[in-house]
C-alpha cells in the first residue's frame, strides 16, 4: 500500500494517477472526500481529513509501507511558519506511529538552507524531521512552479504588465508540476532509494522572468508585454490585496529577495537526472487559456 497526501492537488493527483496506472495499491488522502472520488472509482482507498491531525494521518498511513507527503498550502494562515510546523510535526508523528518505511517529500530548491528563504525554510524544517525518522526518505526539490504564474493573470489583464519582486535577469529553474508526480511514483513503486536521498527537479531549462513574459506575451497576442520588477514593499502590499495573509506575503518577499541575492541555489547543479521534460514553451498554452479566447 502506498499513501498519497494532497491527492486532489497538482502533484499529489499526478502521483496517485501514476501509481494506479502501475497497478499499485493506493490510498489517497485529502481534505475533501468528493474531490477524491475519481480515484475511488479506480480502486483507490480514500481517507479524508485534516492534515494537521496526527491521529487522522496515523490512520491514513496504517498498513502502508510507503507514502508521498507534502505540506498543503494555506494562503490565509496568520502565522505561516507555525502552520507548516503543525502539518510537518503531525506528518512525522503519524509516519513514526504507523511504521511507514519509505517516504517521498515534496520540498523545494533552497531547502538546504534553514532560514532566509521565506516559506522554503519551513520545508527545510520538515526535511530535518523526516531525516530523524530513521526510514528511507527521498527529498524532492523542484524549482519554481510554472503554475505560480497563474497568479499574474489578473495583473496582466488589468494593467497590461507582468511583474513580481524577482529581478528580471535572474535565471531560475522552473518546472511544470505534472513532471513531479511521475518521479515520485516511480521512486515509491521501485523501492530504489535508501537512507536519505535528495532529488532535484529543475524543469527542461532555466528561465528569467523576462523570458517567460516574452513567451507568454507572444502566446496571448501581446508581443510587447513587459516585465516589471516591483519594489519589495509594493509587492508585499499587492500580495495582501490578492488575499494572502500578511505573514505569507512577507515570506514571499523574503523568498524573492533570496532568489535575487543568489542565496537560493541548486545544490549539485543541473544534471540529466534533474532535468524534466516540459519546457515553458509547451506549458504556456495552458496558462494562456486562463486569459480566455484569443483576441
Amino acid at each position: 500500500m502506498i499513501v498519497v497526501m494532497g491527492a486532489s492537488g497538482n502533484t499529489g493527483k499526478v502521483t496517485a494517477d501514476a501509481l494506479l496506472s502501475r497497478g499499485e495499491k493506493v490510498r489517497v488522502v485529502g481534505r475533501d472526500a468528493k474531490k477524491l472520488q475519481p480515484f475511488a472509482a479506480r480502486g483507490a482507498e480514500v481517507a479524508a481529513g485534516d492534515a494537521s491531525d496526527a491521529a487522522f494521518l496515523a490512520r491514513a498511513f496504517a498498513g502502508a509501507d510507503a507514502a508521498y507527503t507534502l505540506i498543503p498550502p494555506d494562503f490565509r494562515a496568520a502565522d505561516f511558519r507555525a502552520y507548516q510546523d503543525r502539518i510537518g510535526e503531525a506528518t512525522a508523528k503519524a509516519l513514526r506511529q504507523s511504521g511507514v518505511k519509505r517516504v517521498a517529500f515534496l520540498s523545494s530548491v533552497g531547502a538546504d538552507l534553514p532560514a532566509g528563504t521565506g516559506p522554503i525554510a519551513g520545508l527545510h524544517a520538515q526535511e530535518e524531521r523526516l531525516r530523524g525518522l530513521g526510514v528511507d526518505v527521498i527529498l524532492l526539490r523542484p524549482g519554481y512552479f510554472f503554475e505560480n504564474l497563474y497568479a499574474s493573470v489578473p495583473l496582466i489583464q488589468q494593467q497590461g504588465i507582468h511583474g513580481s519582486a524577482i529581478a528580471p535577469d535572474v535565471k531560475m529553474s522552473m518546472i511544470a508540476t505534472r513532471d513531479i508526480g511521475p518521479v515520485a511514483a516511480a521512486a515509491l513503486a521501485a523501492k530504489d532509494f535508501s537512507g536519505v536521498q535528495v532529488r532535484n527537479l529543475l524543469g527542461a531549462r532555466d528561465y528569467t522572468m523576462v523570458e517567460v513574459t516574452r513567451i507568454l506575451g507572444a502566446k496571448i497576442g501581446k508581443p510587447d508585454l513587459a516585465y516589471v520588477q516591483f519594489p519589495y514593499e509594493a509587492f508585499q502590499g499587492a500580495l495582501e490585496q490578492a488575499g494572502l495573509s500578511k505573514d505569507l506575503a512577507r515570506l514571499y518577499v523574503e523568498m524573492s529577495r533570496a532568489f535575487n541575492d543568489g542565496i537560493v541555489k541548486v545544490v549539485g547543479g543541473r544534471t540529466p537526472e534533474s532535468t524534466t521534460p516540459t519546457p515553458f514553451e509547451s506549458f504556456v498554452g495552458e496558462l494562456a487559456a486562463a486569459f480566455g479566447p484569443a483576441r
